[in-house]
């Protein structure tokens, strides 16, 4: 199957929801291969059995990857051809893989990927954000402060931004996002190529009114413009001061301000109580 005829790794990407967008192509590795390595094989088997596709399954995923690479690089050595696929989508983005891929490199087999359906651009060419330039960066850490340090390092970045997030940490991760980024434009996609597939399309304020929402989930964040980067947390104090001899709480004063100017509301009530210390 491989262009050189000796045994391969097949990285497959599968449907992220409508079975119908598997190709034929992806139909005939599946076929064909000696073995099919899944993330999930009871996940796999749905759609292998709608397909009507026999093929021995093997499990592969984070918690037994460097003992699966091992016996999936004998199977190769023995002259087998394996396909790897994940639950939905590509095989690596987001899920195991990758050790697996620099094993088979350094034992020098074939590594042929098969095209199909990626969840983050079919979010990102219909949100509305810019394409010309972006960053899919998956997972946030589940822990808040970890997740905070992770976007601190992203909020200078002029890229369009691509999450990936579960249902039940959307919430928190939007209004984390909304407080270290300032109300970007966001677009949040969920349930792609299914029968509720949705996209809301907004602010990080308009999105953080969301709620109760369900289904696998895309978060796409604008990245920082110019007039983000002009303006510094110090620059904007005197619009604080301003809001303060207004009769503003400092706090009210800072996220009504990082707001306006969508810069970081901690950054800038950092800067603040800076300034009034050197005073």
């Amino acid at each position: 199957m491989s262009p050189n005829k000796k045994a391969a790794l097949f990285l497959v990407a599968t449907p992220i929801g409508n079975l119908s967008e598997i190709s034929p192509r992806a139909l005939e590795v599946l076929e064909e291969v000696d073995v099919i390595a899944c993330e999930d094989t009871r996940t796999s088997q749905k759609l292998l059995s709608h397909f009507k596709i026999a093929t021995k399954t093997i499990s592969y995923h984070n918690f037994n990857e460097k003992e699966s690479a091992k016996g999936i690089i004998k199977l190769l050595e023995e002259g087998e051809s394996v396909a790897l696929i994940s639950d939905a989508g590509y095989p690596l983005i987001s899920d195991p893989g990758y050790l697996l891929v620099n094993e088979v490199i350094e034992k020098g087999f074939d590594i042929i990927t098969i095209s199909g359906p990626n969840a983050a651009l079919n979010a990102l060419v219909a949100s509305g954000l810019p394409t010309n330039h972006y960053l899919f960066y998956g997972f946030l850490n589940a822990k808040s402060s970890q997740a905070r340090k992770q976007l601190e390092e992203l909020k200078d970045l002029p890229y369009t931004m691509i999450f990936y997030e579960a249902p039940h940490r959307i919430e928190k991760t939007l209004a984390l996002a909304l407080e270290v980024f300032g109300d970007r434009k966001a677009c949040l996609a969920r349930e792609l190529t299914k029968l509720h597939e949705q996209y809301y399309r907004g602010t990080l304020s308009e999105l953080c009114l969301l709620h109760d929402l369900k289904g696998e989930m895309v978060l796409l964040i604008e990245g920082c413009t110019k007039e983000e980067e002009d303006a510094s947390e110090e620059e904007l104090l005197p619009e604080v001061n301003e809001l303060l001899e207004k009769g503003l709480r400092a706090k009210d004063a800072v996220n009504e301000v990082a707001k306006k100017h969508k810069v970081s509301k901690n950054g800038l009530y950092n800067a603040y109580l800076k300034d009034k210390e050197g005073h």
